[in-house]
C-alpha cells in the first residue's frame, strides 16, 4: 500500500515539469488527493463497506472536482493532470501508468448491465475533455484526443481523434490521411438525414394508399 501511494507522488514529478516539491505535491495536487482517496474508498468497497465508500469519495469529489467510483479498479502510478470535471464509472478498469486530463470520462452508455465501462490498458493517455463509453477496451499504449467521443474497442499504439472517435495513427502509420476536424462526421446530422429518408418513404406509402382508396371508391360508385 506504501509503496502504491509512493509511486503516485513519483509519476507526477516524471509527468509534470512544474511540479517542484514533495510537499508542494502532496498537499496542492487535487489529482493525488482523489487517487489516495479512491484507494480508501476501494478498499471499503471491497470490504462490502458500500456507504462509508461512497461518502469518501464523495468526501473526495466535493474538495478536487473529480468523482471516482469506489467500486472502479485503478492501477498503478494513475496521473490525473488537473482533473476537474474528471468521471470514472464503477466497473471501470484502469491499467499501469496511465494520464488522464481534466473533463474526461469514463462512463457507461445508459444501456448496459454488469460491467458498462471501459477498460483502459497500460500507458494510454487520454487527453482533455474526451468521453470513452460503455464496457469497451482501449489498448496498451494507445492515445485518445482531446473532445474525442470513443464508442468503439481501440487497438494497442493506435492514436484516435473526433466524434464518433476514428482511429488515425496505429502502429507509427497515418489511417485515413483525409480525415481533418473541418470534416468529421456529425452523428446528429446523419440521424436526421435518416429521418427525413424515412419520411419520404412513409409519404410515398401513404399517397400509394389513398390512390388505392380512391380506386375503390370509383370501383363502388359504377356499381
Amino acid at each position: 500500500m506504501f509503496k502504491n501511494l509512493k509511486e503516485d507522488v513519483e509519476v507526477i514529478f516524471e509527468q509534470d515539469p512544474a511540479a517542484r516539491s514533495y510537499i508542494e505535491v502532496i498537499l496542492t495536487y487535487s489529482g493525488l488527493h482523489a487517487i489516495w482517496s479512491h484507494r480508501l474508498a476501494h478498499l471499503l468497497h471491497k470490504k462490502k463497506f458500500f456507504f462509508l465508500a461512497r461518502v469518501v469519495s464523495q468526501i473526495s469529489r466535493f474538495f478536487t472536482g473529480i468523482e471516482i467510483h469506489p467500486g472502479a479498479v485503478i492501477g498503478k502510478r494513475l496521473f490525473i493532470d488537473h482533473g476537474m470535471g474528471v468521471v470514472i464509472g464503477e466497473t471501470c478498469e484502469i491499467g499501469d501508468n496511465v494520464t488522464i486530463y481534466q473533463g474526461v470520462t469514463l462512463g457507461g452508455t445508459g444501456k448496459e448491465k454488469g460491467k458498462r465501462h471501459p477498460t483502459i490498458r497500460d500507458n494510454v493517455l487520454i487527453a482533455t475533455g474526451a468521453k470513452v463509453l460503455g464496457s469497451i477496451v482501449i489498448g496498451e499504449n494507445a492515445k485518445i484526443g482531446a473532445g474525442s467521443v470513443v464508442l468503439k474497442d481501440v487497438p494497442p499504439q493506435s492514436t484516435v481523434v473526433g466524434i464518433p472517435g476514428r482511429i488515425k495513427v496505429q502502429d507509427g502509420v497515418k489511417v485515413n490521411k483525409d480525415l481533418n476536424h473541418a470534416n468529421l462526421p456529425d452523428p446528429v446530422s446523419d440521424r436526421l438525414n435518416e429521418l427525413q429518408d424515412e419520411i419520404k418513404k412513409l409519404k410515398l406509402e401513404l399517397e400509394t394508399l389513398r390512390k388505392e382508396r380512391s380506386a375503390k371508391k370509383h370501383d363502388y360508385s359504377n356499381l
